[in-house]
């Protein structure tokens, strides 16, 4: 098995440039698919989960001329997807699962959908629920609670959703699916998550009604495929924005950094954290705003993270725990529950990992509490299988006493290809 290994050395100085966004890459590609004619998406996010959902609109019949700067889609309209010979396999990527189920849903035929085994343990419910009542039959394990889904697609209707959790998935789900079906479709949810989806079908000429935590969309309205420009990944730059934070003496500059107010939590918390983080250049691509980021180190101290912030933040709240554990004073996490159904129970896995360094992380129901200020001393990791863990692990072992070893650190594949090039490369960089 791989071994990532993290000598203690600093300070970070240097530019990264950063893998397109995760989140608006799927739905990109996803939506090319279904636009009439050729939409060209560059600066995707090159990742195994993104790729998969490639691989998925061409076993569905869609023609995909891939390069490495850009890849060009040759989408046949909302219905002219074939049905796959093979199950689709949308890896460790639950967006990629959650998503194509929505536009399968409405497509005159049979698919069956699945993925790996982390993939094939966490909760879709929570799509299948609203689909079966749009009128999609889906079937899977324990009920359709859990993959692999086999749909039989076609002839949707519009409802009216109250959706118990904010999910950008379960949204987005839906809101594809809605583009697909008859009649009007209108999600609900708690409190307003990312909004990536809602962009991208107003930038590509579909109208939407919002009123925010509702939208509604008016389906089968077709749309002629465009170019798409994928900003630098908010979730990605974290990584490093908390790295240059902590480490004394750092300094990162960050260009073309997607800034979504609806996932810019990680920006407004390290801000009310203390740290140095100047945004630049701010600009729209493609219906998202755009900024360059420049991360100085600084004095962190602890806060509270509350319910009402996690939907904001919800990806970045595994590095957050690192940004804790090196503040001055206490931060606690609330209201995170939903951490415990990613790639793995991230609530768990932060705890146990971090507390290998000697951080003082104590786990709760619906989150944690961090004591910072504590020495980390370096220890032997496990990622467990999450890009996010992994890359959290190896910014922690930037403050240790001693080299830190993450074990299995390929999943990092799946978000963020050469992420240890490009730590190392801060690391040369500097004097």
């Amino acid at each position: 098995m791989k071994t990532l290994i993290i000598q203690p050395v600093g300070p970070l100085r240097g530019t990264v440039h950063l893998p397109g966004d995760k989140s608006i890459t799927h739905r990109a590609f996803i939506l090319g698919a279904l636009g009439e004619g050729e939409t060209t998406v560059s600066g995707y996010c090159r990742g195994e989960d993104c790729l998969n959902t490639l691989r998925a609109i061409q076993a569905l019949g869609i023609q995909v001329n891939e390069e490495s700067a850009q890849v060009m889609i040759t989408g046949k309209g909302l219905w002219g997807m074939t049905e796959p010979s093979e199950p689709l396999d949308c890896g460790n990527s639950g967006t990629g699962m959650r998503l194509l189920s929505g536009v399968l849903s409405g497509q005159d035929f049979f698919s069956i959908i699945t993925g790996d085994a982390s993939l094939r343990s966490r909760p879709m419910g929570r799509i299948v629920r609203p689909l079966r009542m749009m009128g999609a039959t889906i079937a899977g394990r324990k009920a359709g609670e859990y993959a692999p889904l086999a749909i039989t697609g076609g002839n949707l209707h519009g409802c009216d959703y109250e959706s118990p959790v904010a999910s950008a998935q379960v949204k987005s789900s839906v809101l594809f699916a809605g583009l697909l079906a008859e009649g009007t479709t209108r999600f609900t949810e708690p409190i307003q998550s990312r909004d990536h989806t809602e962009r991208l079908l107003r930038y590509l000429g579909i109208p939407l009604q919002v009123e925010k935590p509702m939208v509604a969309i008016n389906g089968r309205v077709s749309f002629e495929g465009r170019p798409l420009v994928v900003p630098g990944d908010l979730s990605a730059a974290a990584f490093f924005l908390v790295a240059a934070s902590i480490v004394p003496e750092s300094e990162v500059y960050l260009p073309n950094v997607g800034i979504n107010p609806a996932r810019a939590g990680i920006l407004e918390i390290l801000a009310d954290m203390g740290a140095d983080i100047e945004v630049q250049n701010r600009r729209e691509a493609s219906g998202e705003p755009v900024a360059d980021l420049v991360a100085r180190s600084s004095s962190l101290h602890g806060i509270h993270i509350g319910e009402s912030r996690i939907p904001k933040t919800i990806d970045e709240l595994p590095i957050l725990c690192v940004a804790a554990a090196a503040a001055k004073g206490e931060t606690q996490i609330t209201g995170a529950q939903e951490l415990r159904v990613k790639e793995t129970d991230r609530i768990h896995a932060m705890a146990q990992e971090l507390g290998k360094l000697h951080v003082s992380i104590q786990e709760t129901p619906d989150g944690l509490r961090i004591k910072g200020g504590t020495t980390f001393h370096g220890a032997a990791c496990h990622s467990l299988g999450d890009h996010r863990v992994a890359m959290s692990l190896a910014v922690a072992g930037l403050l240790a006493d001693s080299p830190t070893m993450i074990d299995d650190p390929d999943c990092i594949e799946t978000s963020f290809p050469d992420f240890e090039g490009k730590l190392l490369e801060l690391l040369t960089n500097s004097p």
